[in-house]
């Protein structure tokens, strides 16, 4: 018979959500003190602790209903708030009223975004999310604010952000479907064809990071219009 595991196990997937919350409002801070790259990687950090809190429930057989509305609490935090913030200090505050309403647009959404996921959760395809998610929509805010900053030749077209952040907002609500490599069964997967493609997308991304990043990032946000466009179109042809 399986041993269920000690209460003080339940700590740990948990402290990886609080070190999400963290690194979040320290971005926020970052942010404030004009140190948008900083804040934006910070943003990326959230993101890895985001995605160890749930594997590691997993793997210790931790998984509980606190840990999962913890988890939503530190969404919201770090991938709405913190992204958020970082875009209205870095171009919204520019253009007064419009800049805090793509910029709450953003907060409002991506906590819709996730109270949906909450209660619809056991009712969708269990591999496929409705809706962009939102660490996503806050990863491609990030990427597109260290982008310009790398190349400072282009930094005058930071005022693309807020439509870019109104597109992640309407797609985070939205039904079009992404997939979910956290529910993948990589047992179905052609091992060796997913082993040469992981090593030629680390490489590249070794190779230039950042750009690499923006375009997995802008691949996996592009992906789901075109496949309902896709399906769409097969409907009428």
């Amino acid at each position: 018979m399986r041993q269920p595991p000690p209460p003080i196990a339940y700590l740990l997937p948990n402290l990886f959500t609080a070190a999400s919350i963290f690194t979040g409002f320290f971005a926020i801070s970052l942010g404030v003190e004009g140190e948008f790259v900083s804040a934006a990687w910070f943003i990326f950090l959230a993101l890895i602790f985001d995605g160890l809190d749930g594997r590691v429930a997993r793997m210790t057989n931790t998984a509980s209903h606190f840990g999962v509305e913890f988890d939503s609490l530190a969404d919201i935090v770090a991938f709405g708030v913190a992204p958020a913030l970082l875009l209205y200090f870095y171009v919204g505050d520019l253009y007064g009223r419009i800049g805090i309403v793509v910029s709450a647009l953003f907060i409002i959404f991506g906590a819709v975004r996730l109270a949906r996921f909450n209660v619809t959760t056991s009712r969708i395809e269990p591999s496929v999310f409705i809706g962009l998610p939102i660490p996503t929509a806050a990863i491609m805010i990030s990427i597109a604010i260290i982008l310009l900053e790398q190349y400072r030749d282009f930094v005058h077209l930071k005022v693309f952000i807020l439509p870019l952040s109104v597109l992640l907002s309407i797609l985070m609500v939205s039904n079009i479907r992404y997939p979910s490599f956290k529910k993948i069964s990589f047992k179905s997967f052609h091992f060796m064809r997913f082993l040469v493609g992981l090593i030629v997308i680390a490489l590249g991304v070794f190779i230039y990071p950042i750009e690499g990043m923006a375009i997995i990032a802008a691949g996996y946000l592009l992906y789901g219009p075109l496949r309902a466009s896709f399906y769409l179109l097969r409907r009428f042809l």
